[in-house]
Order: structure tokens, then sequence, then C-alpha cells
């Protein structure tokens, strides 16, 4: 009697999706890079959070749509050569990799980075090699373990957030009254224009990337096809409004775009509320924030690794391997890992200068997948909402593309030779495009889509 092959196995809900991907774009993160939007936008940095949500809330929409319709790992990759064109599907899980796969590594270099400035006696790539290798075995240990470490850090996180946020508060009624709490300044006064605003909105963009990676735990959450879209939208809109509360907060204490260092302005801010005890908290929260978004970033990127692997695009033995043992992608947690170590030998600027080439490429072929998948199913014969799968689709490609447009000529250059690379590996795959690249059947899919397994006993 054979051994049955092991699987993803299915333990997430709704609520643990949610904390994945908020730890995952790390809502903390708004703080760290508020003094640079706040620099670009002259002061109005809750107005790029607005339109930057608004502009997500369209792809979102669109990888909920995509979700329903292929419940299974892969996210970008998956939908793309399952609507589009398997070639096509390859290199966009190809770019994507540039996000996945080296994201992890960036967000370890940024917690180091804090660390090493609090205790400069400590050499930095101890911090890095720590972050590593405790995200690593967390990950390895399986998807429920990961879970309950995400509720603890999240719950720090947000403390923090809304200890800022009081504090702030406190600040601005201090120095101006109750009055003071309502301005229109955060989001358009003299020194703001439209051109700054949309500028700061391509930055602020970058706050959400994340809230699609909870479509590579299609395969571990139960009932996907309810379950994901509704948290790819929970996790969209909620870290909008915390972006847009807490620029909006730290732009009243802090009115207009000007900084000694726009890079440390939040930490600077930090202390002038709460002093040195809550500057060390502060601290505190955006190391534990790196630590949950690394966490995530590394499950997520792992799983794609898997996706690829068991279609065969990449070896089949190494990448698509699942622990009998643990139920994870052990492999590519590894690999990924080691990846982060190359953090080692870099700086945060290079280091983050290429990984949103990837993030805005999926983003619009995602959108361009729903108008496709539309066409198709209606050609079937099935009729879909024009709204929902095209003209909400059409909206997310253009503002996705134009913000692939707005990122740096070091982060294009990077890009598009990554992507040069990747085509490269398929024609190797495909020898010589001759043949389409090995894809994962249906029938195949069906067997690891939970509506044909049934559901674990809820733990009691």
């Amino acid at each position: 009697m054979s051994t049955p092959t092991p699987t993803l196995t299915r333990t997430l809900r709704l609520p643990s999706l949610v904390l994945f991907g908020l730890a995952y774009m790390t809502p903390l993160i708004v703080l760290g890079i508020f003094g640079v939007v706040a620099e670009v936008t002259g002061g109005a940095s809750a107005s790029a959070y607005v339109v930057a949500l608004i502009a997500m809330l369209f792809t979102a929409s669109s990888y909920g749509r995509m979700a329903a319709a292929y419940p299974v790992a892969g996210s970008a990759y998956t939908y793309v050569r399952r609507t589009i064109d398997s070639r096509i599907g390859f290199l966009v899980g190809w770019v994507v990799l540039l996000d996945y796969l080296f994201l992890p590594m960036v967000i370890w270099l940024i917690g180091a980075a804090y660390l090493e400035a609090q205790f400069p006696g400590v050499p930095g790539w101890i911090w890095i090699v720590g972050f590593v290798i405790v995200t690593s075995l967390l990950n390895i240990l399986g998807i429920k373990v990961a879970d309950r470490a995400n509720y603890i850090m999240m719950a720090f996180q947000v403390l923090v957030i809304g200890v800022f946020v009081a504090l702030s508060v406190g600040s601005v009624i201090a120095n101006d009254g109750i009055a003071g709490l309502v301005s229109a300044a955060p989001f358009a006064n003299p020194t703001s224009t439209f051109g700054t605003i949309t500028a700061g909105a391509a930055i602020a963009a970058y706050s959400f990337l994340g809230f699609d990676a909870v479509t590579t735990f299609t395969e571990e959450t139960i009932e996907p096809k309810k379950t994901v879209p509704r948290a790819i939208m929970l996790i969209a809109l909620i870290g909008g409004v915390i972006f847009i509360l807490v620029s909006y907060v730290t732009q009243l204490v802090h009115p207009g775009g000007e900084f000694a260092d726009a890079s440390s302005a939040a930490f600077d801010i930090a202390l002038t509320i709460g002093g040195n005890v809550f500057g060390a908290v502060f601290i505190a929260g955006l190391v534990i924030a790196q630590f949950a978004s690394g966490l995530a970033a590394q499950a997520s990127a792992a799983r794609l690794l898997y996706a690829m692997g068991r279609d065969g695009a990449l070896p089949r033995r190494v990448f698509g391997y699942i622990s009998a043992r643990f139920h994870s992608p052990v492999v590519n947690i590894v690999l990924i890992g080691v990846v982060g170590l190359v953090a080692l030998f870099l700086d945060v600027a290079t280091s983050t200068s290429f990984i949103n080439f990837g993030a805005f490429t999926a983003f619009t072929m995602v959108n361009l997948s729903v108008i496709v998948y539309f066409f198709k199913r209606r050609r079937e014969g099935t009729h879909l909402n024009v709204a929902l799968y095209v003209v909400l689709p059409v909206i997310g490609a253009i503002v996705t593309a134009y913000l692939l447009t707005q990122l740096d000529v070091n982060a294009i250059v990077l890009g598009v030779s990554w992507l040069v690379l990747g085509i490269i590996v398929l024609a190797l795959v495909t020898k010589g495009f001759r043949r389409l690249p090995p894809e994962l059947t249906m029938e195949e899919a069906d067997s690891t889509d939970p509506t044909q397994q049934p559901a674990p006993t809820p733990a009691r």
C-alpha cells in the first residue's frame, strides 16, 4: 500500500487570513515612511493614502474574483496562466519572485537596522542571522504555529499604533485645543498640489503591498472561495483606514513636509510626544512589526515556489516538496532563509529598489486576467457582472500600470533585467518555446480543492 503524498492542510479561517495579510503589510510601515510621504506631498500625507487606498481597492477586487475562480496556491502566477497564457503566467510568476523572494530579505534587513541603531555594540549580522533562523523555524513547524505567533505580534503592533495615536491626539489638544483635531491641512494645504499628492500616493501604495499575499494560502484555508476574497478586501480596507488615520494625526503633530531627516521623522515625533520611554517602545514595536511581516512574507514566498514546483515550472522534486511531518514546504522556506542572508552584503536603499517592480507588474496582470476571464466565460454562455469583471479591473490595470512607471530608474532596470533572465529560463523549460510550460491540470487542482476535502474538526 503506497504512502499518501503529503499535502498542505486546511486550518485557516477568515480572522487568521486577515492577520497574515496585515502582518505582511506591516501597519507600522506608515510611520516608517511617514517623513518621505509627507515631504513629497508637501504635508498632505493623508491625501496620498486616500488615493492609494482607492487605487488598491480596484486591484483587491480583482484578486478576490480570481481567488474565487481558482482556489489553489500560486496567486498572480496561477491566475494569469489559467486565463491568459501559460507562458505569460510563467513570466508573471518569475517577475513576482522579485517581490516574494526578496521582500523577506528587505524586511529582515530593516529590522536589523533598527536594532543595530539601538544596540551599536552588537554587530548587525547577528540580528539578520537571528531573524532568518527564528522566522524559518516557525514557518517550518507549520502554518498553525506561525498563525499563533502572528496573533501575539500583531497585538503588540496594534498596541504601539494605538498609543502613538493617543499621544499624538493628546499633544495636539495640549497645543491647539480640541479644535486642533479637525483640520484639512493633512489632506490639502498651500504647499501641496495634485501632482505632489499623486506622487506621494505612488510611494504610499508600497504600504499596501501584501494584501494579495493571502491568496498563496488558498489551499490551507477553509472554504477559500468565500473566505479568501473577503479577506483580501478586509485587509486592504483595514490597512487603508489605519494608514489614513495614523498619517492624519501624525501630520497634525508635525504640519508640513520639512524634516531634519525624513527617513527617521516618525521616531523623532515619537520622542517628542512620548519621551525616551515611548521612544524605546516605538522602536520595539517597529522591530516586532518587521518580524511579523517577515514571518508572513517568507511563508507566502515558500508557497509561491511550491505552486511553481508542483506545476513543473521549477524542479518538482525540490520546489514541489511538502514535509510529511510538518505539512509545510520546508525546502522552499530554507531557500528563502538563505536568500535572506544576502542582506549581510546590502543596504536598505539598494535592496528595496527592485522588489516593487514585481508587485506592480503582478497587480496589472491580475486585473487583465479578470477581464480575459469575463470574455472567456461569456463565450461559454456564462454571464458575469460587467462592472465587477470589466470596469473595475480596467481602472485597476490603468492605475497599477501608472504606479509601475513611477518607480525609479534602478528599479525598472533591475526589474527588466530579471524579466529577461526569466525569458531565458522559459526558453530552456519549453525547449526553445516549442512546447508549453508544464501545468497543473484542473483535475489535480481539484484534488487539493477544499471543496473536495472535509474540513478539519475545530479544536475545542
